[in-house]
């Protein structure tokens, strides 16, 4: 395997996949590709955040290609997916993920505003700011770190992240943000604490970044997780696309 050194060499190997952790590779804006062969490659793994994006001719050396504990592995077909199965057997489990169609003039600006002002006022509606920034990477909820992870400080999310949280007495209680970017958008993020979740915080949250991203002419991507988070994204506007499998690896 061997580290790409343009990702224009592996955009035929990609073409057709409408995934923006995709785009974000092969625009320059982040992430990281491995290839079989530099001049000529026939496969290629994108590594992007949790996410390895697996396109091309299947290549054992790349399936073992990982670099933490936890990878979500995205195989392009089932030929990706039966050498990712062999590969780390028990170890993978296979989930079920969302995509919404990417569609830019589909959502009700009068509603989405409306869910903002709606706001309860026992909470705070704010924008990302360093010290959002700060007191989300130190959370003891951990889960609230994807919310900013990818950036690895304030000045370069601060130069290509968006995002707002809502705040009760000082503590971070839900958020939303980019956990990429990419050219023309970014991916939304959404996260809310288990003690203050089932309240529409987190719709809220979604509803602010969407408007903000449409104010900057830039697209809030969503892929959904799971079913819960697609029936949000759903209210929200979005429309389904379809669903893919992707592969959990836990070392």
């Amino acid at each position: 395997m061997i580290l790409c050194d343009n990702p224009q060499k592996v955009t035929e190997l990609f073409e057709g996949w409408h995934e923006t952790m995709i785009y974000s590779y092969l625009q320059g804006c982040m992430g990281e590709c491995y290839v079989d062969n530099q001049e000529n490659p026939q496969s290629a793994q994108i590594l992007i955040a949790d996410f390895y994006l697996y396109a091309g001719v299947p290549c054992i050396e790349l399936v073992k290609n990982i670099k933490s504990d936890f990878v979500i592995m995205v195989p392009q077909n089932e030929a990706w997916s039966l050498l990712i199965k062999d590969v780390y057997g028990m170890n993978a489990t296979h989930h079920q993920r969302y995509a919404t169609l990417k569609e830019k003039d589909i959502f009700d600006v009068e509603y989405l505003q409306s869910l903002v002002t709606g706001l309860d006022g026992q909470y705070k509606l704010k924008m990302i700011d360093q010290e959002c920034y700060h007191k989300i990477m130190a959370s003891s909820y951990e889960p609230f770190h994807d919310l900013c992870s990818q950036f690895k400080t304030y000045d370069v999310y601060q130069k290509y992240g968006l995002g707002c949280v809502i705040m009760k007495n000082q503590e971070i209680i839900s958020g939303a943000s980019s956990y990429t970017y990419y050219l023309e958008g970014i991916e939304i993020e959404v996260d809310t604490h288990p003690n203050y979740q089932g309240k529409g915080l987190a719709k809220i949250c979604a509803a602010k970044l969407i408007l903000e991203c449409l104010k900057r002419n830039i697209y809030p991507s969503w892929d959904a997780h799971n079913q819960i988070s697609l029936a949000l994204a759903r209210k929200l506007g979005y429309q389904f696309d379809h669903s893919y499998i992707v592969y959990e690896i836990i070392k």
